[in-house]
């Protein structure tokens, strides 16, 4: 007999984006036995739900409703929205929006956003003041609205840098770089080696945000390091659909967040 990654104590349902890669790679280096991780792709614009005209209620991409039809059929415990930019630029309340949305179309499922599994974890590790990393594809605009989203949650970044995917990437634009390949050749050692550079004094925790930076294999060498809490995007996301789904297992190597320390 072998091991088949059947989901006998928990399936969760993530929503990713249509060409990315490092979510399922990640979620699955990580996942704990007995957990299996099923993904639908979208391709919509960010956000990946609009709001309707007094804002009271958004409209989900239709990627997202196909998706969550799907999901709807595969006896999941929990489902979470893997895109930490739509939870950025969807606006206040944008995350309990689509959770309503969703869980509509999802009855009985625990549903979430990367956006409140960020902010989530933060708080679950005591951290309000992180160091905010963010991949080299967002703009300098982007990168102000980030920590404007964690410090209307309770978590204003001491200091929030760009990772610098070195000289072969410099001169293209940030927008440009994910269409170039850059998603599929990160590197982790280079981004360990500038996060620990540029940790603050006054950092107390470190948040790498976005699901599509591969960043989940340099967690416990950052932690050990700066002494400090680390948190990422996928991270985030599995440790809370784990306690969504009533499962709560230690996992090791990947953090004082997986590992339940706190």
């Amino acid at each position: 007999m072998r091991a088949d990654n059947w989901g006998w104590r928990a399936r969760i349902g993530l929503f990713i984006v249509g060409n990315e890669a490092v979510p399922e790679a990640e979620w699955w280096a990580m996942a704990p036995p007995g957990v299996s991780v099923h993904a639908a792709r979208v391709t919509a614009p960010t956000p990946w739900a609009t709001w309707n005209h007094n804002r009271s209620a958004v409209a989900l991409a239709d990627d997202m409703l196909r998706g969550a039809r799907q999901f709807a059929a595969m006896k999941l415990q929990a489902v979470v929205v893997g895109h930490s930019s739509s939870s950025i630029l969807g606006g206040e309340g944008w995350d309990e929006a689509v959770v309503d949305a969703l869980s509509s179309v999802l009855p009985g499922v625990a549903v979430s956003t990367n956006g409140i599994d960020c902010i989530a974890a933060l708080r679950m590790m005591g951290v309000c003041r992180p160091l905010l990393v963010l991949p080299p594809w967002f703009g300098l605009p982007f990168l102000d609205q980030a920590a404007a989203y964690c410090a209307a949650r309770g978590a204003a970044p001491a200091r929030t840098i760009r990772y610098d995917p070195g000289p072969g990437w410099r001169d293209l634009p940030p927008g440009e770089l994910y269409a170039h390949g850059m998603g599929f050749a990160q590197q982790i050692v280079p981004l360990y080696e500038q996060v620990r550079a540029a940790c603050p004094d006054d950092a107390d925790g470190v948040l790498l945000a976005g699901t599509g930076f591969r960043c989940v294999g340099l967690i416990e060498a950052l932690e050990q390091d700066l002494g400090r809490p680390v948190v990422t995007a996928n991270q985030a996301s599995l440790w809370h659909g784990l306690r969504q789904a009533g499962v709560r297992p230690a996992v090791e190597g990947y953090g004082a967040l997986l590992r339940g320390t706190r």
